[in-house]
């Protein structure tokens, strides 16, 4: 299983994470995140996805998880232009069908794991039944589950279900890096007001946000213990400050690139058999036989 690369904004895996001390802003202002910088990190990690698509011995899982109007879409849109649409998958979590309702609240996510080869992207993801579910546990009552409900325990069998599947993920060769946009609540303000002013963003504006914004102590409490309890080196996430996008999706590429360059991604080494038959195909190709 491969580990984490080092990040401020990596999430602890002691357990000891605290929403009410990690940063919304940049903690510097130095970042490079535009021009030939941006260029160069578009050019890397298309250079990474091929190589990752050629190797075919591994599959990367990003998730991404956020409050309203953090930037989730724009970001995934920055950070994988470039690269190879047929390379990866990108899928968006919403209300549960009745057939996802059919199934343990793992089923709908574990069908869209990547492959071996593919980066895979979720939008929102299996943790929104730790925080949607955990505020508005009266969802409960919709999935059909056996036994007498217990609140003071189903959240921690949960997330422990979430991270064991991740360990065996990871052992079997997906690599799995999770962000937490962490937006302010004043700047979550800020650009629901800019959807309402801007008529080209009114389509993007959903009343239920404002709604879900009066459970805004709830959310950070619900995220602070996901976080803690599924931050491990073999999953880790990374808290990244959201308030300004340009550096958010800065940082955001340059984790998916170090990752990818720190477990060893290489072109297949042909076989003495491929080697022959290559020799075999120059030969007949330089014959001149069309």
């Amino acid at each position: 299983m491969f580990e984490a690369p080092d990040s401020q904004y990596l999430v602890p895996f002691d357990g000891s994470f605290d929403v009410a001390t990690a940063s919304t802003v940049p903690q510097t202002d130095g970042h490079p995140h535009k021009g030939k910088h941006r260029a160069k990190r578009t050019e890397d990690l298309n250079k990474l996805q091929r190589v990752l698509a050629a190797g075919d011995r591994h599959a990367v899982l990003l998730v991404f998880q956020a409050m309203d109007a953090a930037g989730k879409d724009s970001t995934i849109r920055s950070v994988m232009q470039g690269v190879d649409p047929s390379g990866c998958q990108v899928f968006s979590f919403k209300k549960p069908s009745s057939l996802e309702l059919d199934h343990d609240f793992l089923w709908r996510t574990t069908c869209r794991l990547p492959e071996r080869g593919r980066i895979g992207i979720f939008n929102r993801s299996q943790y929104e039944e730790v925080l949607v579910v955990r505020v508005h546990p009266e969802i409960l009552g919709y999935q059909k589950l056996p036994g007498e409900l217990n609140l003071d325990t189903i959240w921690d069998e949960r997330l422990t279900s979430i991270r064991q599947q991740e360990e065996h993920l990871a052992r079997n060769g997906t690599v799995i890096l999770k962000f937490w946009l962490n937006v302010s609540k004043d700047e979550q303000k800020r650009r629901f007001l800019a959807r309402l002013d801007d008529p080209d963003k009114n389509w993007k504006f959903e009343p239920r946000d404002v709604v879900e914004r009066r459970s805004w102590d709830d959310y950070m409490k619900a995220y602070e213990d996901a976080l803690n309890a599924t931050s491990r080196p073999w999953a880790p996430w990374y808290a990244i400050p959201a308030d300004k996008k340009s550096y958010m999706r800065a940082r955001v590429a340059d984790i998916i690139i170090d990752t990818l360059q720190s477990i060893g991604l290489r072109y297949p080494e042909p076989s003495n058999k491929d080697r022959a038959e290559f020799a075999e195909a120059r030969a007949e190709l330089d014959s001149g036989d069309s």
